[in-house]
């Protein structure tokens, strides 16, 4: 921590969100104070509400003392996030008598505004402030008049309108990556140039407008490359030995620029180009066209503001192919995020799930042997991803063979959790495969990532347990990833790379390398170290072979069973509508989306919809002894939205009975109707728990014996 090692600072947690992450576009820059041993994000920092910049920009952290750094970070341990329910919630909302704190991603989570102007006040989701719009006359979408896509002309958190141009329509993340970009001085409504009004308005909506010259303005030789001919093969597998650079005219190594854009390119024999007259377009750019053209036929917009999953992705940082961009690949970028990193995840799997014919396929589940009757029916050799699966629940120990209905949703969830927590991968919380020879024997991480693939496209759950390392190589291929620390979860081996990276003379480490000698010859991460910060690259060595190199085996097999209904290809094609999913469990339920999420479908009962909304916001507030997570399970078998959604549709009825049934079949919940609310909270609770206590009682039964 006192020395300058290089990358160090990227896996230094935040002191106030605890996040790790650098991604200067979402929460500001990541900055380190080595001597105080002190990491922060610079808009964590500026939102805290109990502190203030007393000193100058260089003093401190950007101008913010140490002392009342720790202060805040002291006073914040002591509340509690109402979003994740974890300490250090340093940010509350300015709105009178509301006690909402929450940490900063959390916030943008939930959709809170944060206005970096004046005080930096910060408004929860309940308060925030809204653009009011007189009348509406626009009955067609209207197209982003930044990346150009397609958009409801409805003022909400996502979208926004300019206030001097009254047809001109915003998705914020695109508002926010223009105004990073342009800074203060050259950010301004894209119809009419106004840049006093339009800039006001935008901070009062939360949008962060640095105060810096245009980005392409702080460039040295910006406009440089512009009179140079582009000369690079950007594909990911590059098959030249003598490097992407290597240009060759007239052999199969001469450099083919992209047709579209003419800042991506390809050898020929890296694309399978037979001469340079034929045509050639970047991913990227085919990306475009093909999503145009759906756009079209769709005419409505594909964004969900209730949906962070697709609205976060155009904050992460890119991965530009050019260190430099001038202001004409910076305008491919943005149209790039505007259809491709835009695309709605739901979208993806329902276009996938169009390969699913009406023959329908059985499977016999034996739900307290889930894996193993998994296994059987999807290794049946007139098993076929591509049929309708239709579950049945068989139990061995029914004498009389009983079979009863089951619902795939719950089918598909219930096995997702199983692999999850099964031997073939390893870590606690965001997982690598792990190297089992029995598993790689019986060829279960090919079968695994079939399962994964089915469990997406046949609108199941999504696994939400990948490491980013893991998701890195599916989607850049294991040679272009670099593992973390974190991703190590053998203890022995994390303490020998720690005390590497730890050594503070030639001495210590010629120590660890003497002790630890056979282990790194059995690896072949022997290297002949000189000087001290060779220690770098041999942590590196040994951290690339245990993640990466030491499962080569398991992974190609997982990667061959997520190709099944063309999976793999999609996550290679988007990977940032698929990391939300692949690498992060769902966002937490509420009342508020329970209540969206079922309709109700036959004549209600106006006092039982009414207890059932009360009841909702109960559980929500703890009040209750279930979870709102308990109650979709008791209903449709799962305990998250899948990213496909339900289907059917969740729905409610009302019948004249005393507790509440589930049919996990039809996602349909039936609801007492009681004459008070205190029965009718009683009712629920009872049977609810009861029935999940039951099923968990099955699985540990089976477990045990």
């Amino acid at each position: 921590m006192n020395e300058n090692k290089p990358g160090d600072s990227q896996n230094l947690a935040c002191v106030f969100c605890r996040k790790n992450d650098d991604c200067p576009n979402k929460y500001g820059e990541k900055k380190t104070n080595e001597k105080w041993n002190l990491t922060v994000h610079y808009y964590c920092l500026l939102m805290s509400s109990g502190i203030w910049q007393r000193g100058k920009e260089e003093e401190g952290v950007y101008g913010f003392l140490i002392e009342d750094i720790r202060k805040e970070v002291n006073r914040a341990s002591k509340l509690k996030c109402c979003v994740c329910k974890k300490n250090g919630a340093s940010i509350g909302c300015v709105a009178p008598r509301c006690k909402r704190s929450y940490h900063f991603p959390c916030g943008l989570q939930r959709e809170c505004i944060f206005q970096f102007t004046g005080n930096f006040a910060s408004f929860c989701w309940k308060h925030r402030p809204v653009q009011i719009i007189t009348s509406n006359n626009y009955r067609d979408s209207l197209p982003c008049t930044i990346c150009l896509e397609f958009i409801e002309p409805i003022p909400s958190y996502s979208i926004l309108r300019s206030p001097c141009c009254k047809n001109a329509w915003f998705h914020r993340d695109c508002l926010q990556v223009q105004a990073i970009n342009a800074g203060v001085f050259f950010f301004r409504c894209t119809i009419c140039n106004n840049s006093d009004i339009f800039q006001k308005e935008m901070l009062k909506m939360g949008i962060h407008i640095p105060e810096k010259d245009a980005s392409w303005e702080l460039e040295e030789n910006a406009y440089q490359e512009l009179l140079q001919h582009y000369e690079r093969c950007d594909v990911r597998r590059c098959r030249c030995k003598e490097g992407r650079d290597y240009n060759a005219p007239n052999s199969k190594w001469e450099i083919k620029r992209c047709q579209c854009c003419g800042s991506s390119g390809t050898h020929l024999a890296c694309s399978s180009l037979r001469s340079w007259e034929q045509n050639w377009e970047c991913l990227e750019c085919r990306s475009i066209i093909y999503n145009s053209d759906f756009q079209k036929a769709k005419k409505h917009s594909l964004s969900n503001s209730n949906n962070m999953a697709i609205t976060d992705c155009l904050l992460e940082e890119s991965s530009p192919k050019l260190p430099r961009q001038s202001p004409g690949t910076q305008r491919k970028d943005l149209l790039r995020q505007g259809s491709k990193f835009r695309r709605d995840i739901s979208t993806i799997l329902i276009e996938l799930g169009f390969q699913i014919k009406k023959i329908t396929k059985r499977l016999y589940i034996n739900k307290t042997n889930i894996w193993n009757s998994a296994l059987d029916g999807f290794k049946n050799q007139n098993f076929n991803p591509s049929y309708t699966i239709e579950v049945v629940y068989v139990n061995e120990n029914d004498n009389f063979g009983r079979e009863h209905p089951g619902s795939r949703q719950e089918f598909l969830s219930l096995l997702m959790q199983h692999l999850e927590n099964s031997s073939l991968f390893e870590g606690s919380l965001s997982k690598n495969l792990s190297l089992n020879s029995q598993a790689l024997k019986e060829n279960l991480y090919y079968e695994a990532g079939k399962m994964l693939a089915i469990s997406l496209v046949h609108g199941g759950p999504s696994p939400g347990f990948f490491s980013k390392t893991l998701f890195n190589c599916l989607v850049y291929g294991p040679e272009n990833t670099q593992p973390i620390l974190d991703d190590v979860s053998d203890f022995d081996v994390a303490q020998i790379i720690i005390r590497i990276n730890t050594a503070a003379n030639m001495a210590d480490l010629n120590s660890v390398i003497n002790e630890c000698y056979n282990y790194l010859e059995l690896i072949g991460c022997l290297r002949l170290v000189t000087t001290l910060n060779d220690k770098y690259m041999l942590a590196k060595d040994i951290l690339f072979y245990h993640v990466i190199k030491r499962v080569q085996a398991p992974f190609e097999s997982f990667k061959q069973g997520l190709k099944t209904l063309g999976v793999l290809e999609k996550i290679q094609t988007y990977p940032e509508a698929f990391y939300n999913i692949l690498c992060h469990k769902p966002e937490n339920l509420s009342a508020k989306i329970l209540t969206d999420l079922f309709t109700v479908h036959t004549l209600p009962d106006v006092q039982a919809l009414g207890f059932w909304k009360s009841y909702l916001q109960n559980v929500e507030d703890g009040k209750s002894a279930t979870t709102l997570e308990d109650i979709l399970i008791f209903a449709t078998g799962c305990s998250s939205i899948p990213p496909a959604g339900f289907k059917p549709a969740p729905s409610i009825e009302c019948l004249h009975m005393d507790f509440p049934v589930g049919n996990k079949c039809n996602n349909c919940l039936a609801l007492p109707i009681t004459s008070t609310y205190t029965k009718f909270q009683e009712n629920m609770d009872f049977a609810i728990r009861d029935t999940l206590r039951l099923e968990k009682e099955e699985s540990s039964h089976y477990i045990e014996h």
